[in-house]
């Protein structure tokens, strides 16, 4: 005869399994950074490095993302007044701007979390080796440069961030325009889009802003990087 269990041990059974496969997930992914780092040590690729790199790739990613949001807006505002054409190319056209627009975002979105993660992993080691040394001098210069290169990094992921943020509502536009022009394939509808355009380069424009600023705070963390002065 099966026992059966009581719906309230089954729902704590059931969140204590979820919980541990959370865990154990967890671990796993520490291990395998872990691991990844360890074997990138080997050869010769220090944790410094590595986020160097990593904000490199980052600014080239806001770059890339900040020419693709300008040439979509251009685009739009092409087609959107060019008179006559057929409406079905006109809404190809645009949604093959609005998914490149999209895919240069979220690769911008990576680029950051992957800066994010080698930062923490970065300062996490460089805090416990502080307690290594055995000379106070040495220890308290390195402690300046940890606080100091803490303190660039906290500028440059704060602007990296803003300007995250500021990629989700312009294509949140992008897509709506389209979305609009594909379930209203008339001239009504481009007429009507046109009236967006405004509130559409506005986001833009503040995006560009934002990007630029992070650009420039990527070039001066680098710089300060190389040059040691960190």
């Amino acid at each position: 005869m099966t026992t059966r269990q009581h719906p309230i041990q089954a729902s704590r059974w059931r969140m204590a399994s979820m919980t541990g496969l959370l865990v154990f997930g967890l671990f796993i992914s520490l291990g395998c950074q872990s691991a990844y780092y360890a074997g990138m040590e080997k050869m010769g690729y220090h944790k410094r490095d590595l986020m160097v790199s990593d904000v490199e790739k980052a600014r080239d990613a806001q770059q890339e993302a900040k020419e693709q949001f300008k040439s979509a807006l251009d685009r739009f505002t092409s087609v959107l007044n060019v008179k006559g054409g057929k409406l079905q190319e006109k809404y190809d056209t645009l949604n093959a701007e609005y998914e490149m627009s999209d895919a240069k975002a979220q690769a911008v979105s990576d680029r950051i979390a992957s800066v994010e993660d080698v930062s923490e992993a970065l300062f996490a080691e460089w805090e416990v080796e502080l307690k290594e040394y055995t000379s106070a001098n040495l220890r308290k210069s390195s402690q300046t440069k940890l606080t100091k290169t803490r303190t660039q990094y906290a500028k440059l992921i704060k602007a990296m961030k803003r300007a995250e943020r500021k990629m989700p509502p312009v294509l949140g536009k992008f897509k709506d325009q389209v979305l609009f022009l594909k379930h209203n394939l008339n001239a009504q509808a481009i007429t009507s889009l046109k009236g967006e355009l405004g509130t559409v380069e506005s986001n833009i424009n503040a995006l560009i802003k934002e990007m630029e600023n992070s650009i420039n705070q990527a070039d001066a963390f680098i710089s300060s990087m190389h040059t040691g002065q960190s």
